[in-house]
This record gives structure tokens, C-alpha cells and sequence, in this order.
């Protein structure tokens, strides 16, 4: 019987399954975040009355110095989120995949299993709706739920904690950006990062997704390219009498 091929004893007696939706759940390549990329230029133009490039340059700078484009807006400009959030995450989802294999792995896991996206609560129901993976998590954390800090702001692990009890010496932590499980593993969280050869070179140095030379940092516990294979190792480690797919985990350090 088929055996993971890597050492996943720092994730096995943990019962939290933390999982970042946006090109983590679903491929990069489905490449939504364009869409939504381009509605954040609409708003930008619209709100400070700027013209497309003016926009454009403005939104990376606040993506690249807050975070998020919505908590530049909200920090310089004393915006709303409401009409922001409403607007960029109205997307049309017919590049999603569903995928009955990650469903039911993650459904497998043991314990609990949470959404933590630095988009809206709603754009998450939707994401998870449309894939057919709504029924298997416990609970959706949006960035409203953090009072608007994003990801890598420690109020943002912080107040995801504390919303949904969690405590890190017990939790899994999925992510396509390196940078966002730095506050993670401080924390206790056992880290993976999920991969892609996805280009975003529209998008700053450390928002782009990860590539193999991230996994050198002591924070990422883990790297794979294949979330639901990853899962299917991690089953086959907790559960070593089912079978599953092929290996397809690769560990982030030696």
C-alpha cells in the first residue's frame, strides 16, 4: 500500500484546517484575481476621480504599503468598505473548477475546517457555493470579520483566532503567499504553502504566487503544487489502512 514519502509528523495530531481561498482552493490559473484586479482599477478611478493609469499606480501603491487596496482607501481617504467589497468581488466564477477529490479530502480531515480570506465573507460563500465545497467547512472569515486588517497584520491572526477559538499549536495554515505565513508559524501554526507557476508580474515582489526558491524559508513548513494531493498524502498518514492518490506533498526544508 502507498505510503506519503515525506515526513508530515510536524501536521499529523492537528485538528484546525486553516485554508486562504484566492489561488488556494482553486488554481491561480483560473486567474480570477484579474477580474478582480481590473474591478479595483474601476473603483479606484471612480472614487478619487483619477483616470485609468493614475488608478492603477495608486491601487498597487496601497496593495504594496497597507496590504490591501481597501485598507490604503480606508487609511488615506476615509472610505466606506462596503461599496469597495461589493464591487471587486462580483466576479464571474465560470473558470472554477469543481473538484470532488479536494472535497473529499478536506471533508476527511479531522476536526475543524475554516476559510480565512482577505476578501469579503461573501465573496468566499460564493467561491465555496460554486466549487460544491460550501458543505464541508465549519466557518468562513472574511476581512470585515478582522475589522478590516489584513493579511500579514498580526491583528488579523489575532482576531481569526479568537473569532473561531483557534489555537495554533493545534492548526494547519494553507497559503498562497509566502509572506502571509511569517505571522502564522510565530504563532504555532504548521505552515503550507501552496505553490504555482501562475506569472503575476502585474503584482509587487512578495504578492506574486510561490515558487520554489519560498520554500526556503523557516517559516513554510511545506510546499505543494497540488493542495488536494497534499491532503490525500496527509490522509494516507493519518489513516494508513485507506488508500489514496500518489504522493505529491514536498517538504520545504531537509
Amino acid at each position: 500500500m502507498s505510503q506519503p514519502s515525506i515526513d508530515l509528523s510536524r501536521i499529523e495530531a492537528r485538528d484546525v484546517w486553516v485554508f486562504d481561498l484566492d489561488n488556494t482552493l482553486y488554481p491561480a490559473e483560473c486567474d480570477l484575481f484579474a477580474q478582480i484586479d481590473q474591478r479595483m482599477t474601476d473603483f479606484v478611478a471612480r472614487f478619487l476621480r483619477l483616470d485609468r493609469a493614475e488608478a492603477r499606480a495608486l491601487q498597487k501603491q496601497y496593495y504594496a504599503d497597507h496590504g490591501t487596496t481597501l485598507k490604503g482607501l480606508m487609511t488615506m481617504h476615509g472610505m466606506a468598505p462596503d461599496d469597495f467589497l461589493s464591487h471587486v468581488h462580483e466576479i464571474d466564477l465560470s473558470p472554477l473548477p469543481v473538484k470532488p477529490d479536494l472535497c473529499d479530502a478536506i471533508a476527511s480531515l479531522p476536526g475543524r475546517k475554516l476559510v480565512y480570506t482577505n476578501g469579503s465573507r461573501r465573496h468566499a460563500e460564493r467561491v465555496t457555493e460554486y466549487m460544491e465545497l460550501h458543505t464541508v467547512f465549519d466557518g468562513l472569515f472574511g476581512i470585515e470579520d478582522s475589522t478590516y486588517h489584513p493579511k500579514p497584520a498580526q491583528a488579523a491572526y489575532d482576531a481569526f483566532c479568537a473569532h473561531h477559538d483557534v489555537d495554533p499549536a493545534r492548526a494547519v495554515f494553507f497559503e498562497d503567499l509566502e509572506r502571509n505565513l511569517a505571522p502564522a508559524h510565530a504563532m504555532g501554526f504548521a505552515t503550507v504553502l501552496v505553490g504555482s507557476t501562475k506569472d503575476w508580474s502585474h503584482e509587487p515582489a512578495g504578492a506574486r504566487p510561490a515558487g520554489e526558491a519560498d520554500a526556503d524559508h523557516p517559516h513554510v513548513d511545506y510546499l505543494t503544487h497540488d493542495l488536494t494531493g497534499f491532503l490525500q498524502d496527509v490522509l494516507r498518514t493519518l489513516r494508513p489502512e485507506d488508500e489514496t492518490a500518489p504522493d505529491a506533498a514536498t517538504p520545504a526544508q531537509g
